[in-house]
């Protein structure tokens, strides 16, 4: 299937996502804390926050945040958690193609695990018009990877089952072509990176984790989210019965700079 006639409702996932979704490491923010992007006193952008793990992680880091996402549903969450760390975050319900928002009004735009979502070239150019002169896109995707037969791979081929039409196992979610989107945009300096890891999950927080997903929730009606559940419940039990399941992820990210 063509991955973009595939689409999503990220609305239904709201209290999974909130839930089971693992945040994004702190190595992550110290890395482009090292790299001078993300600095205390920044005015930051955070497209399709989701529930706003991102956002939170630059929130935390003395920036001031701006967090858009089409799902009022996900930003309703998103205002929970925060509530619960004392963070202040200022959410906006909008496209990442057409925000709205002030031109020349940011320092720093984030894109996590969205990319692939976007009519890149419009939300390019909407995000250069965003960012100051000297201002950063930074894009980046945290994926679970499979690998052999290992429990990513194994959970992949039940989602494939209830859901052939979803395009993006094996690691295709990742964005290694952000650089290329950052370099037609005309962006400069621009630099990528990788790293593995391991991310550790109960058998409850796998199966609310793969239940948020969009070949899951996102695009299953509830029986068919119910009988995926059960399939995976039962194969965790099988095959990996001794939790915590240590899931293998791939983190890359991509950043360049507004002229």
């Amino acid at each position: 299937m063509d991955k973009g006639k595939f689409t999503a409702d990220f609305s239904k996932t709201a209290a999974d996502y909130a839930r089971h979704r693992a945040g994004y490491p702190d190595w992550l923010f110290e890395r482009l804390m090292r790299r001078g992007l993300v600095r205390p006193g920044l005015r930051a952008l955070d497209l399709a926050t989701g529930t706003g793990y991102l956002a939170r992680g630059l929130a935390q880091r003395g920036l001031r945040v701006t967090a858009l996402d089409v799902a009022p549903e996900m930003i309703e969450a998103a205002k929970a958690l925060d509530a619960a760390q004392g963070l202040a975050i200022d959410y906006v319900v909008g496209k990442a193609e057409e925000t709205g928002l002030a031109t020349a009004a940011f320092d720093l735009v984030t894109a996590a695990c969205c990319w692939h979502w976007f009519d890149r070239p419009k939300a390019s150019a909407e995000i250069l018009r965003l960012l100051k002169p000297g201002g950063w896109l930074v894009i980046c995707a945290q994926n679970w990877f499979p690998l052999g037969d290992n429990v990513v791979a194994r959970t992949e081929a039940i989602v494939q089952r209830h859901n052939p039409k979803w395009p993006f196992g094996g690691l295709d979610g990742m964005t290694p072509g952000a650089v290329r989107d950052l370099r037609a945009a005309g962006f400069q300096s621009i630099e990528s990176f990788s790293v593995d890891f391991e991310i550790p999950y109960s058998h409850e927080g796998w199966r609310g984790r793969m239940r948020a997903s969009a070949g899951v929730s996102g695009s299953l009606a509830a029986d068919q989210v119910k009988a995926f559940d059960e399939e995976l419940a039962d194969m965790l039990t099988r095959e990996f019965p001794q939790p915590p399941l240590a899931v293998t992820h791939c983190l890359y990210a991509a950043f360049g700079r507004k002229a």
